[in-house]
C-alpha cells in the first residue's frame, strides 16, 4: 500500500488494450493505484518486437508486480497467453493475490 490506496499491477495480452484502459479507469475510481503496461505490442506498438526490449519488458513487469498488493488478470473470453502465465506463476510466488476479469475463464488458477 501506498497510503491508504491498494496497489494493483495489471497483466493480460496486450492485444486488449481497450480493456486494459478500462479496467484501469475502473479501478482507479475503486481508489486502488493501478501500474499498467508500458506498450502494447499486439496492438501496434512495434517497438516491443526486438528481443532485447520484449526481454527488458518482460523484466520490467515483474518488477512491477514486486511493487504490487494485488495482480488483475485481463484474461478476456479466457485467454491467458505465455507472458501473463509467467506472470501469474510469478505473483502466486511472491503470494500476491490475484484477480480476474472473467472470473469463470480463469483457465484453472486458483482465484484469490
Amino acid at each position: 500500500m501506498v497510503g491508504k490506496y491498494k496497489v494493483i499491477t495489471l497483466c493480460g495480452s496486450t492485444k486488449f488494450k481497450n480493456e486494459f484502459i478500462k479496467v484501469q479507469k475502473v479501478l482507479t475510481l475503486q481508489e486502488y493505484i493501478v501500474i499498467s503496461v508500458g506498450l502494447f505490442g499486439h496492438a501496434g506498438d512495434t517497438e516491443v518486437w526486438s528481443e532485447a526490449t520484449k526481454d527488458m519488458l518482460d523484466d520490467m513487469h515483474k518488477r512491477k508486480i514486486d511493487m504490487a498488493d494485488e495482480i488483475f488478470v485481463i484474461n478476456k473470453n479466457g485467454y491467458i497467453g505465455s507472458s501473463t502465465r509467467s506472470e501469474i506463476e510469478y505473483a502466486k510466488s511472491k503470494q500476491i493475490p490475484i484477480t480476474y476479469l472473467e472470473p469463470e475463464l480463469f483457465n484453472g488458477d486458483t482465484i484469490k
